[in-house]
């Protein structure tokens, strides 16, 4: 079972909107998907709490910490991020190690973009300068349309949009593929519009390209940096529209 508002709910989450508890308690008192959801939920809640209490091993609390100090360490290891032109103008380009994690276009309001891939990252990120690899990638991209994998980076992504943007990079340039050919390839059928927000929540623009992904009957729908600039792209890898 499926809820659009809690999807909604969801984003608005994972973008750090704190939702306020009378309107959760609202949508479950009129939702009756939700009602079915949480009368299973709460049914496990209750058998979980019946069992017997178990004592952890002494070794086990050390272990845990031990564990989420190397986390923490990996985690906010800053992800570096640069400028570099394209032929659609300024890119911003975050990378860590030899793997791209974001990449998007400049919109004009630079602190509010930082801010923006940090909360989509989950990281703090750190200007700098680009390396070689990483305009040669660039470049390379807007040469052939397609790109490496090995270059980029979406393992903080769930594995359902692992999957939906994976198959995205399988759509030829210059072509274009539904959201609901995406979700029956991925094995989710009933799946299109959580593909959609998997599109949207692309944090590597035009690498995973997205932009090949379009409504059913053919319209471009949706896209994160404007309908015209998708057109563009598309026109750029030499789609014409039938």
């Amino acid at each position: 079972m499926r809820c659009c508002d809690v999807e909604a709910l969801w984003d608005e989450m994972r973008e750090g909107v704190e939702p306020r508890r009378e309107h959760v308690l609202a949508h479950l008192r009129r939702c009756r998907t939700c009602q079915e959801l949480y009368a299973q939920f709460e049914g496990v809640a209750y058998c979980l709490s019946c069992l017997p209490i178990v004592e952890p091993p002494n070794s086990l609390v050390p272990r845990i910490l031990e564990h989420i100090k190397t986390v923490r360490a990996t985690y906010l290891k800053p992800d570096a991020l640069a400028r570099v032109t394209s032929p659609l103008g300024s890119l911003l380009v975050a990378w860590r190690e030899a793997r791209i994690t974001f990449l998007g276009i400049e919109r004009g309001d630079f602190e509010a973009e930082c801010a923006h891939i940090e909360r989509r990252l989950r990281r703090p990120i750190v200007a700098a300068e680009p390396p070689e690899w990483v305009i040669k990638a660039v470049r390379n991209w807007f040469r052939t349309w397609q790109i490496d994998p090995q270059f980029v980076d979406i393992s903080n992504l769930t594995e359902f949009e692992r999957a939906a943007l994976s198959k995205a990079a399988e759509i030829p340039p210059g072509e274009v593929r539904s959201y609901g050919w995406i979700a029956r390839e991925i094995g989710h059928p009933h799946a299109a519009r959580a593909v959609g927000q998997a599109m949207a929540r692309n944090p590597v623009a035009l690498f995973f390209p997205c932009h090949r992904v379009v409504a059913t009957n053919g319209e471009l729908h949706n896209y994160g940096y404007g309908v015209e600039i998708k057109a563009r792209i598309l026109r750029m890898e030499g789609y014409v529209k039938t």
